[in-house]
């Protein structure tokens, strides 16, 4: 297959053509401007639509009624910009519609900086949004498996009936690489035509999408409902990398950009004689805790590596039930950690060179 250079939002932004999707609505923020800049070329000529909102907030709820027509919809933001669409996301869970939400991570709190960032796993994977809801979180460490995760992404809101984020960050979406693409494909692989309300035809009863219930035993029952199926996700859909880990002593968990830098410093550490090894996360949620126990079963040490001040670690720490021995080495602010702080970090914890 052919192998294309591209820019990682742009390549983000071909691969979800490419996977049927067939509405973008947004709002330009950097540093995921270039995604936008590209659909809003390539849309209008391929059969889809591109509107640049009038706002975060308005681009979010234009999602939730295309997505409840079951047309293959996707918004992309980062950090600030995300935020502003938590609610709107928030309705989409609610309605139990498929949509994709792309977020080019940037530091933070408030405006913070355009740089690289992973200090949204939290909003990501624990509060996005009010209620009581989940979305399947991808984290992709190449420009690559960006566009390899796309698709996946695509397929399992479909099969779920939810809202699926695809978490970059200014670095994957910023950086190039060659890339291959897979072919095109048509929308129909989930039939859509329970729930859908994309026009009646005098075929069958209306459909209506909703997440309003006045009675509290409806809504507690729906619900109910909705975490059965969340734990369905969990046991299935579940992924990770796992790097050198079936001897590993020490064990570095990290996940997209991230990643990169860890693997580089892990086979510094094989090279110096110590045994290093790496499990990275592709899905956020669900956690990856089967993979992440199995790879630590044998390891004394388990060292968490972030750009942000420790967000994971704790879902690390819960993983392990506490039975390994955690600790944790980030950057933020838009810092990128450099693989000669990892290797460092895996030495103490190795209690020194080989």
């Amino acid at each position: 297959m052919e192998k294309v250079l591209m820019k990682g939002n742009e390549a983000l932004a071909e691969a979800a053509i490419r996977a049927g999707c067939k509405c973008f609505f947004g709002y330009p923020i950097t540093p995921q401007t270039e995604l936008s800049e590209y659909l809003s070329k390539q849309m209008p000529k391929r059969g889809g639509v591109f509107l640049q909102a009038e706002s975060e907030v308005a681009a979010i709820n234009m999602v939730l009624g295309a997505a409840a027509t079951g047309t293959r919809v996707m918004t992309s933001s980062s950090s600030p910009g995300v935020s502003l669409k938590s609610e709107g996301i928030s309705y989409i869970a609610g309605s139990d519609v498929p949509a994709l939400i792309i977020n080019v991570q940037r530091g933070g709190p408030g405006l913070g900086g355009i740089q690289p960032s992973q200090a949204d796993y939290w909003q990501a994977t624990k509060g996005l949004g009010h209620g009581d809801f989940r979305l399947i979180v991808l984290a992709p460490s190449s420009v690559q498996e960006v566009v390899d995760l796309v698709g996946k992404a695509f397929d399992l809101g479909d099969k779920y009936r939810m809202p699926v984020m695809l978490l970059s960050d200014g670095l994957l979406g910023q950086m190039m690489e060659p890339v291959s693409f897979p072919e095109a494909t048509e929308t129909a692989q989930i039939d859509k035509s329970d729930w859908a309300a994309d026009g009646t035809k005098m075929a069958r009863e209306h459909h209506i999408v909703n997440s309003l219930y006045i009675e509290a035993t409806d809504l507690e029952e729906i619900v109910k409902a909705r975490y059965q199926r969340y734990a369905v996700i969990e046991e299935n859909e579940s992924d990770a990398e796992s790097y050198l880990t079936d001897d590993a002593d020490v064990v570095v968990v990290a996940y997209g950009a991230t990643s990169r830098v860890v693997k580089s410093a892990v086979n510094k550490a094989r090279a110096a004689g110590i045994k290093a090894g790496m499990l990275r996360p592709i899905t956020l949620w669900p956690f990856p805790k089967k993979q992440l126990c199995a790879a630590c079963e044998n390891a004394k040490a388990v060292l968490t590596v972030e750009m942000s001040m420790g967000q994971m670690v704790d879902d690390v720490k819960l993983a392990l039930e506490c039975k390994k021995p955690v600790s944790f080495f980030g950057r933020t602010g838009g810092v990128i950690p450099t693989p000669a702080e990892v290797y460092a970090e895996i030495v103490k914890l190795n209690g020194g060179a080989q």
